[in-house]
């Protein structure tokens, strides 16, 4: 795996302010930063001699000499024997700052050790963590909304990039597939028999129109017919105590809503497998057993009628504590319980040493009582991570949470096919020579693309607006243009003389704009490793971003199908290859296709 040249000079840097101060430099940070004045600029020699009550600068003209005693620092000169020899030149700046210029060498040899590797020199770090993502949980018998596009999409990328780091990724589409609703839905099925959905193959959007219906009717009946009412309740009580032809009706509806979601998940392109799905009625049969085991222990207090687990610092706008309902007054069992259960098997069963749950902000205050009172519990041991991957919402043109022109709740589908058919002008304008079906299917990886990245380009405890029209645009933020600069890699190496092979060539001198592009190619590997760290996948997009328009400036300033020399050719046409394989990984690496041609 390749080592970025960050590190390499972190490396460098700490070994000659070392071999200057001694024991008291080592384990000193550099902090090596990009520089506007050089490749990279070192800042840690200010606070060391802050420490040792040194002159800064003093100190900095010491440590440059060790690093690169000759003047100038030439390539031909030998390195020190403490260094790696990637530096060419140090320049002391300001009260002490080292601004580090790297060789053209080391350069192409990051290029040259990246170019042809499918993991482009990135370390798979996570090998041995078995991390579990909870995401997406639609509800069965209703239809995905907009409101289900963050966690689905935030969920997939974060699972590719979790499985790229070598982790072991376990999926769990928490459904919601138990509750009151189902009372109703199936008494509804049970005296309507003719509503029920005729046992043919179908496709998603059918089950979902039948669901659509038999809710919208059931819903009016329920609200309608108190007679109906009482009777719909007492079907939960008897689904619940396993009836089989309650259970029946409930599997059918079940089984329908999947087929949905499985084709809104294909449109997607995430993925989320029927077998990943684990709905809350899995951990029905522990319930009970988790509201004793809280009660016994002494964690969870009966209070007006509820059994609750309290904290010390929780407490709503009247300063009363804010309790977290295990079993409710009724008997039923709240979201509470089921969350504690899911907690208890994803540790005990699928080991999990991470736990993820990517849900909207609003659920803030509810996983931070539950994860607190699974400590408590020794369900969530100090070994296993539980994070709330928490995002922002989807908000229309008008800033407010996006609906429709009649107040509803934007259909994820819809949502969908709107942005297909907003990509049909952008692919027209940049390939109108293309035949109708190779522009259908350009259109739609160009569409949902342009969706998901929209969403995965903002910060995700930010809000967006959901914009169409700048989604698509070839301008700007936006994966079109990044699809296009991936596209416009293969375009220029299919056009290179025949018998050119992009490779890099040691002493060919690079031009700033090659430079440029070298330098955040090799920084590849440390994004990635921040964007796993803090779960942010809208850092590797701005990485993505940058790169696009670094590339751009390196095509506009240095030709290669007519570079005035073959190794320099080869070596800007390895820039460009390189160039492609990353953004083409990056984008998948967030679910979103580059297509070669566009």
């Amino acid at each position: 795996m390749a080592k970025a040249l960050s590190e390499t000079l972190a490396d460098d840097v700490r070994a000659a302010l070392t071999a200057v101060l001694g024991d008291a430099a080592r384990g000193a940070d550099p902090l090596i930063r990009p520089s506007d004045h050089a490749d990279f600029q070192a800042n840690g020699v200010l606070p060391l001699a802050k420490a040792l009550k040194g002159n800064p600068r003093e100190l900095a003209t010491r440590v440059a000499a060790a690093l690169v005693p000759s003047a100038g620092g030439a390539d031909a000169d030998p390195p020190p024997a403490a260094t790696s020899g990637v530096i060419a030149a140090v320049e002391v700046a300001g009260p002490g700052f080292l601004n580090l210029t790297l060789t053209d060498t080391a350069l192409g040899a990051q290029a040259a050790e990246r170019l042809g590797d499918p993991r482009l020199g990135v370390p798979a770090a996570g090998v041995g963590q078995t991390t579990v993502i909870d995401y997406s949980q639609p509800n069965i018998a209703k239809e995905m909304h907009v409101g289900h596009l963050r966690s689905t999409v935030i969920g997939d990328a974060l699972v590719r990039l979790l499985e790229f780091n070598g982790h072991t990724v376990v999926r769990q589409n928490h459904l919601g597939d138990w509750g009151t609703q189902f009372g109703m839905l199936i008494q509804y099925l049970v005296e309507h028999p003719d509503a029920r959905l005729a046992d043919v193959d179908h496709s998603g959007e059918a089950a979902i129109s039948w669901l659509t219906a038999l809710y919208r009717d059931a819903r009016a009946e329920f609200e309608s017919d108190t007679a109906f009412a009482d009777r719909a309740r007492k079907r939960v009580v008897t689904l619940q105590g396993g009836d089989r032809e309650s259970l029946a009706v409930w599997q059918k509806m079940v089984a329908e809503s999947k087929r949905y979601f499985e084709d809104v998940y294909a449109r997607l392109d995430v993925r989320l497998i029927d077998a990943d799905a684990v709905g809350e009625s899995f951990y029905n049969p522990y319930l009970a057993e988790i509201a004793a085991d809280l009660e016994r222990r002494g964690i969870a207090v009966w209070s007006n009628g509820a059994l609750c687990v309290f904290f010390d610092d929780i407490a709503g706008p009247d300063g009363e504590p804010v309790p977290l309902i295990v079993r409710k007054s009724d008997g039923g069992f709240g979201y509470a319980a089921t969350d504690l259960a899911a907690i208890r098997y994803r540790v005990n069963t699928l080991k999990a040493d991470q736990i993820l749950y990517v849900v909207d902000s609003r659920q803030a205050l509810h996983f931070r009582m539950v994860f607190e009172a699974a400590r408590r519990a020794g369900y969530l041991p100090e070994h296993v991570e539980a994070v709330h991957v928490q995002f922002g919402s989807v908000l229309g043109p008008d800033g407010k949470p996006f609906k429709t022109r009649a107040g509803q709740t934007v259909r994820l589908i819809e949502l969908l096919d709107s942005a297909v058919d907003h990509a049909v002008a952008t692919v027209e304008e940049k390939n109108p020579q293309l035949d109708a079906s190779q522009a259908r299917a350009e259109t739609r990886l160009v569409g949902i693309g342009a969706v998901k990245y929209a969403d995965l380009s903002t910060s995700r405890t930010k809000d967006y607006i959901f914009d169409l029209d700048r989604m698509v645009s070839l301008h700007g933020n936006t994966s079109v243009y990044l699809q296009y600069a991936h596209a416009r890699t293969h375009s220029i190496l299919r056009k290179l003389p025949a018998g050119t092979t992009p490779r890099v060539h040691a002493g060919v001198p690079l031009e700033p704009a090659e430079r440029k592009l070298a330098l955040h190619l090799d920084d590849f590997g440390a994004s990635l490793a921040t964007v796993v760290e803090n779960f942010e996948p809208h850092r590797l997009a701005s990485y993505l971003y940058a790169l696009a328009q670094t590339f751009s400036d390196f095509y506009d300033n240095c030709p290669v199908v007519k570079a005035p020399t073959e190794p320099v050719r080869e070596n800007r046409a390895a820039l460009v290859r390189l160039t492609g394989d990353t953004l083409r990984l990056g984008l998948e690496l967030l679910g979103i296709s580059a297509p070669e041609q566009l």
